[in-house]
């Protein structure tokens, strides 16, 4: 007994389940979501989904005569554009999480 609940019948199937349910309704709510990144004055911009697959790329033409700069700034875009779906992702799941109570007994 843990603070009045009966241990040997938590069902881990059960909890399991509630965890994939969470797992697949936030991947859901991500996909529907989009995130933009503007680097050098707008001459990148990369947008992804909250499943962190890319959906667009905008380079200006100014940056094909430079590729190191081209590459200094594809990198800083996409570095930035995945920091804001981390920290969607993790917001996603904590307020999910609320709402996962392995120790509830089903009737």
């Amino acid at each position: 007994m843990l603070n009045g609940v009966d241990l040997s019948k938590l069902n881990l199937n059960d909890m399991m389940g509630q965890m994939k349910d969470i797992v697949d309704k936030t991947k859901e709510e991500n996909n529907g979501k989009t995130f933009t990144s503007k680097v050098g004055a707008g001459l990148i911009q990369i947008t992804i989904n909250g499943n962190s697959e890319i959906t667009d790329l905008q380079i200006n033409d100014t940056l094909l005569n430079d590729k190191n700069m081209l590459q200094v700034l594809l990198i800083s875009s996409i570095n930035d554009v995945l920091k804001q779906v981390e920290e969607n992702n993790k917001n996603s799941s904590l307020n999910l999480m609320k709402n996962f109570n392995p120790l509830e007994q089903k009737n």
